[in-house]
């Protein structure tokens, strides 16, 4: 057994969430739709607000932007700020058509993971998970 000092003790329980935040998989037509929704909220927004605000990663997930801009479901514009280029999107009408038409009927044809007792899946999983952390 693992002896473990008085001053670690006061640092348990770490809760899963001050760690990192636990994102459940989403399919590909979800994520489209929360990129489309969020340049329409926003307008124009950069590259790297775009991602984080719907919770991707760039480099897994930069084929689907380049997807959708080359179906001009999005627009893509570079700008260059100083010695920097800044990759802007912003929605097409075409996007906001395809997400009213096919995206928001599906979403309510096919909601999002539910639990058993009902609840969102990401409220539940949003929710701290207490876990146990060792110093040895």
């Amino acid at each position: 057994m693992c002896y473990i000092p008085d001053w670690a003790i006061s640092l348990l329980p770490i809760t899963m969430a001050s760690i990192r935040p636990q994102r459940l998989y989403r399919d590909k037509i979800y994520i489209i739709k929360d990129i489309i929704l969020k340049l329409v909220q926003y307008g124009t927004i950069n590259q790297t607000a775009l991602i984080s605000c719907c919770g991707l990663n760039l480099k897994k997930h930069s084929p689907v932007l380049e997807n959708l801009e080359s179906k001009g479901l999005i627009s893509k514009t570079e700008l260059i700020e100083g010695k920097r280029i800044v990759t802007v999107y912003r929605p097409t009408w075409r996007g906001i058509e395809f997400c009213k038409s096919i995206l928001e009927p599906y979403e309510v044809m096919f909601p999002r993971i539910e639990s058993v007792s009902g609840e969102k899946a990401q409220e539940r999983y949003s929710q701290p998970t207490t876990i146990l952390v060792v110093l040895i």
